[in-house]
């Protein structure tokens, strides 16, 4: 059916509308004489027209409204609502509002990573098939195909699950997955497909070209070094838009819209590891020419609308992020007029709209149902018994039991991989507190329990650091704490993640003694480092068991991602802590837990 033309006075009210306001959007009323020229007519040519570009991102495999660690529905602070079923509802109502083809949908990726859901079709039942079996489609390949996205940029959470799972992923979608700058190692050529070009119908006028430049996290490079290494390289996203934003233009893109996984503060985690920025949206705005608007992800906030002026034209582009998990929905609305037979882009809004006083996109809940209550019915699978409840809610200021068991598991793991050489040397090994809220009660516990204490899918490394070097780590950590004076009384509320240094990125250490002075400054902070009752010595060497992400450099930890490697495995953190209480049964405290360190003011324990 063809496209009812309208005016762009209606269609930027219309960017608003959500749940009933769409029901009672009726007649469009007449439009005044100075606005006549906007429509289109069989014997007129339209001077102006608009249309919508709608974002999502950090998805993370979030359909339904569900919390899997806590076997209910998703409840915070702040009222909001997760799961694409959800922004379904809102993307149908604006399609209807501002008609079907002048709509399109990008997401800036981070899709199949994040939930038990995720990690039940990558590994429990997988989508690559296991033991000559089709495999299953994926939940999110499922939802996003229903939802008609027109295309997505590649998270560094994609290659988590290694490139197989990937490109199945891939395979299963009937939109592209964007990377410009996922490269090739061998060719220099992209492994995947740069960009999309979709075309905006304008009847009695030619049609508007929209390119849209995906672009993923050079991060990935570190992050998931074991699956990309010697298969993909990561240039910088301001390298590689300079390369391809002139080239959608060249195709005549009147409009160029990039979706990147990366934020927009121009920060990096991982330091100087890396020659490219972490998060380089607002450097690709300012340093690279011709581009309209940017769909941003990565970092989990929200930010409705965000205007970077780039240095060489002085033109303004737009930038939005949409939150995570599907918890916004970005809305671009772009006004072009048509100059000399060329679209020209006359003005951008953009603003974000909150899913959570909207019903479940029906079709989703039939499309996949059965899919969540298969997952459900995994994660509640009782693993074992714990003597006593076991919970996180102080781990980011206290040595906690709970914490204690992840340490423990990491350690005898590592122990047990260990050549002969390596057995001999003092082994350790450090964790961060992913959650707070996680808790293993007391009596049956489950997979969601173990789950939702250890949420990320990480491998684990053995790595050799010396005595020196460990003091640097536990140093490095400890920026954690904003410092307070002796005479200052610690408030729990106010006292952890200064330096923008989240939870996530947040070491303790098992094996080892010590005190954190937060009365110190940074840098100075550790105190009494001691293994076995002996004080720590600079050439003394270490087995430090940690995680892929940390041993690759994530969170720019020193030392360690050029450590030498005395163990590796693909077994999954999660999986080994889960065998570890099906193979004994009970989880006690008793068999692990020890104090061993502390935070401390001028050597007086807060605590």
């Amino acid at each position: 059916m063809p496209v009812h033309p309208m005016n762009r006075r209606e269609f930027m009210h219309k960017s608003a509308v959500t749940g009933a306001a769409v029901a009672a959007a009726g007649a469009v009323a007449a439009a005044a004489p100075a606005e006549a020229a906007d429509q289109a007519t069989p014997q007129h040519t339209p001077r102006t027209w608009s249309f919508s570009i709608l974002g999502t991102t950090d998805l993370h495999s979030h359909v339904f409204d569900w919390d899997y660690y806590t076997d209910a529905a998703y409840k915070d602070s702040k009222g909001n609502s997760v799961g694409v079923a959800r922004v379904a509802t809102l993307i149908k109502q604006q399609r209807e509002a501002k008609g079907e083809d002048r709509v399109l949908l990008v997401d800036a990726g981070d899709i199949i990573q994040g939930t038990s859901l995720a990690y039940y079709y990558a590994r429990v039942d997988p989508i690559t098939g296991a033991d000559g079996k089709k495999g299953p489609k994926h939940p999110m390949a499922v939802a996003m195909n229903h939802m008609r996205y027109d295309a997505a940029a590649l998270g560094n959470h994609e290659f988590n699950y290694g490139i197989d799972v990937l490109r199945k992923f891939e395979s299963q979608c009937r939109f592209p997955l964007l990377g410009a700058n996922a490269l090739d190692a061998k060719t220099l050529r992209p492994a995947f497909q740069p960009y999309a070009i979709k075309r905006i119908c304008v009847p009695g006028a030619p049609d508007i070209k929209v390119g849209i430049l995906g672009l993923t996290n050079p991060g990935i490079a570190l992050w998931d070094k074991d699956n990309v290494s010697g298969r993909m390289v990561f240039p910088g996203l301001v390298e590689q838009a300079k390369k391809y934003v002139p080239r959608l233009r060249a195709l005549g893109c009147d409009v160029v819209f990039l979706t990147d996984h990366s934020g927009l503060d121009g920060s990096s985690s991982y330091g100087d590891e890396l020659p490219y920025v972490e998060n380089a949206s607002n450097l690709v705005a300012e340093q690279v020419p011709g581009i309209d608007a940017i769909l941003v992800g990565h970092t989990h906030v929200e930010v409705s609308s965000y205007t970077v002026k780039n240095e060489q034209t002085g033109k303004d582009v737009v930038l939005s992020e949409p939150y995570c998990w599907g918890m916004r929905l970005t809305v671009f609305d772009f006004d072009l007029e048509l100059v000399r037979g060329q679209w020209k882009v006359r003005e951008i809004q953009a603003q974000t709209l909150n899913p959570n006083g909207v019903e479940e996109d029906e079709q989703i809940t039939k499309l996949l149902q059965a899919d969540h209550e298969l997952v459900v019915k995994y994660v509640n699978t009782p693993v074992g018994t714990c003597t006593q409840d076991l919970s996180a809610a102080e781990s980011c200021w206290k040595d906690v039991p709970i914490m204690d068991f992840i340490h423990e598991v990491q350690m005898k793991t590592v122990s047990a991989g260990l050549s002969a050489s390596d057995a001999a040397l003092p082994l350790i090994s450090v964790a961060a507190p992913f959650s707070r809220t996680a808790d293993i009660p007391a009596g049956d516990v489950t997979i969601r329990d173990i789950a939702g204490l250890y949420i990320y899918d990480n491998t684990l490394y053995g790595k050799k650091l010396t005595g020196a070097q460990l003091r640097d780590y536990l140093e490095y950590a400890a920026k954690y704490y904003h410092q307070v004076p002796t005479a200052m009384k610690v408030d729990t509320s106010t006292l952890t993640n200064a330096n923008n240094f989240w939870d996530y990125m947040y070491d303790t250490a098992a094996g080892v003694s010590y005190d954190i002075d937060i009365a110190q400054p940074e840098g100075s902070r550790i105190k009494n480092l001691t293994y076995a009752g002996q004080a720590v010595t600079d050439d003394q060497v270490f087995v430090v068991a940690v995680n892929n992400y940390r041993a690759n450099g994530g969170s720019g930890y020193p030392h360690i991602a050029s450590a030498d490697i005395a163990y590796s495995s693909t077994n999954e953190i999660r999986q080994l802590m889960i065998d570890y209480v099906t193979g004994k049964g009970t989880l006690d405290p008793a068999d692990f837990a020890a104090t061993n360190w502390r935070l401390t003011q001028a050597g007086t324990a807060v605590f």
